[in-house]
């Protein structure tokens, strides 16, 4: 059976404790970096994002359109301008001035036609471009609580980083003073079980957090007091001490 000094083994209660710091530390990390209001605000802020992008091209689309629709008034105007200026001139045939007076009837008519087109465009873009900026407000607003919350949580993880860093290097230095083969023991414990050692206080186990059978205690008790003893069901180095019996 493995040996410490009973001195030895309380020190390891202090290690314990730093190591349980240690992972209550890594447990806050985690569910700071799993904070559900970022989780459902990602999700809300890509909603908004394919929101928008429909938004937006509904409004380039109807922009396009327009555009299309002023370029056929400004062609049809032209040749309006056109017709009128040989019209007034008196010259051609008067089968060319008739010609021209039936064509200057239709090209008004088509950019009536066209004009309405243009105006019906121009009211859908101004809804179209009504949506799309509300809905770049709504994205607007979800990423600016998304950045106040990643801000915060960012801030409190350095908050934790900086107490780990802390807390790590007070654990080494403990560690470095214990006998190799007893913290050998310890680390072993704690990488299979969570815990390397654990009070054994009035015939419960701290680690495992059940009191022991009869039989366990009876074992235990015949050990000597520099005797390394395991809980059976923790796996991990009982701490003895008179004041706990």
């Amino acid at each position: 059976m493995a040996k410490a000094e009973p001195a030895e083994q309380l020190r390891l209660l202090e290690l314990q404790a730093l190591d349980a710091k240690i992972k209550q530390l890594d447990n806050r990390a985690k569910i700071l970096r799993e904070d559900p209001r970022l989780t459902d605000l990602y999700a809300g802020l890509a909603v908004a994002q394919s929101d928008l992008v429909v938004r937006t091209t509904e409004a380039a689309d109807t922009q396009r359109e327009l555009t299309r629709a002023e370029t056929d008034v400004e062609q049809v105007a032209t040749r309006i301008t056109r017709d009128e200026a040989r019209l007034n001139s008196g010259s051609g045939l008067s089968k060319d001035l008739v010609a021209w007076q039936k064509e200057l009837e239709s090209l008004a008519r088509r950019r009536s036609t066209l004009e309405d087109i243009e105006l019906e465009l121009m009211e859908r873009l101004e809804g179209s471009a009504a949506r799309a900026a509300k809905q770049q407000g709504v994205v607007d607003d979800i990423d600016g609580s998304l950045g106040t919350i990643r801000n915060d949580v960012d801030a409190q993880l350095a908050e934790v980083s900086a107490e780990r860093s802390a807390v790590v290097r007070d654990r080494t230095a403990l560690a470095a003073s214990f006998d190799a083969a007893l913290l050998a023991i310890y680390e072993r414990a704690l990488t299979k079980r969570g815990i390397g050692a654990a009070r054994l206080f009035h015939g419960t186990s701290e680690g495992s957090g059940m009191q022991l059978s009869p039989g366990d205690l009876a074992d235990i008790r015949k050990a000597a007091d520099d005797d390394l003893v395991m809980c059976p069901d923790a796996g991990c180095i009982l701490v003895r001490s008179a004041e706990w019996s």
